[in-house]
């Protein structure tokens, strides 16, 4: 049996030692590799600075909130840890959306571990009211925010026009 306090997003929060994210939910860095990588051995969307080889952290959505579209110049890998399961919607640069569903039940297509590669525009949203969803994220190389860039609405619609109602429901207001 599981213990009814596990169930409440407020129980992860406090043992995790979360805090509010910019672009929606809360975190905590669990991780940031010591090996560093020089810009000699970067892309060069990197802008010659050199970058941690890998992070991890903590991440928890609740239903009443998303993960506004943002990207990041690194992949991103997505890990399942415990809640409802959430869909990571993804704009690729050539306008291509797909999804995956992140969860743990194979037969509803679910999948504990999802994906998003270097320079794509992505959300997240829990898909169950009265949720959440707690999972990692791995970035390779490691995350900075000097790497993040959260999406402007108009922008994006104009990058994206087929996409408006989507980017309309996961970007904030300026």
């Amino acid at each position: 049996m599981i213990p009814e306090e596990r169930q409440h997003p407020s129980f992860w929060v406090e043992k995790l030692a979360l805090q509010p994210h910019p672009e929606g939910g809360f975190f905590r860095e669990i991780y940031r590799s010591a090996d560093h990588l020089g810009p000699e051995g970067l892309p060069e969307r990197y802008r010659g600075e050199s970058r941690t080889a890998a992070t991890g952290i903590y991440f928890l959505l609740t239903s009443e909130s998303f993960s506004a579209f943002h990207r990041v110049n690194s992949d991103e890998a997505w890990h399942f840890y415990w809640g409802a399961p959430l869909t990571l919607y993804m704009i690729d640069p050539r306008g291509n959306l797909t999804h995956s569903l992140v969860g743990a039940n194979p037969e509803n297509e679910e999948v504990f571990q999802a994906v998003v590669p270097a320079g794509t525009w992505f959300a997240a949203a829990v898909n169950r009211p009265g949720s959440f969803s707690l999972v990692g994220c791995t970035v390779a190389p490691g995350f900075e925010f000097a790497d993040f860039e959260l999406a402007e609405r108009q922008d994006l619609i104009r990058r994206f026009p087929a996409h408006q109602s989507l980017i309309e429901r996961f970007t904030r207001l300026g």
